[in-house]
């Protein structure tokens, strides 16, 4: 390049080309994704040891419905990632 020749303009990257907002859209939808995870895991646990506590006979059945629940809140919460992620991709 000789001095005389302009600087060549810089690209945005592809992701905030289209939509700008879409990183922070997608930053609040996975950030609410997982507190909404944690806080329904933290309810599932809080009943399963007060039903433990009120019977303590059933805490095998308690501990396995526990844990299926526990499951099933953490699937929803990774499902809610991959759409977000998948948004993010199809944006670019």
């Amino acid at each position: 390049m000789a001095a005389a020749d302009p600087v060549p303009p810089t690209t945005a990257p592809a992701a905030s080309a289209g939509n700008p907002g879409a990183g922070l859209g997608a930053g609040i939808g996975a950030g609410l994704a997982i507190v909404g995870a944690g806080i329904g895991i933290g309810l599932v646990g809080w009943s399963a040891l007060a039903a433990i506590a009120r019977q303590p006979e059933q805490k095998g059945a308690i501990q396995v419905n526990m844990i299926v629940l526990a499951a099933l809140v953490e699937g929803a919460a990774i499902i809610a990632l991959l759409v977000i992620c998948f948004q993010l991709i199809s944006k670019a």
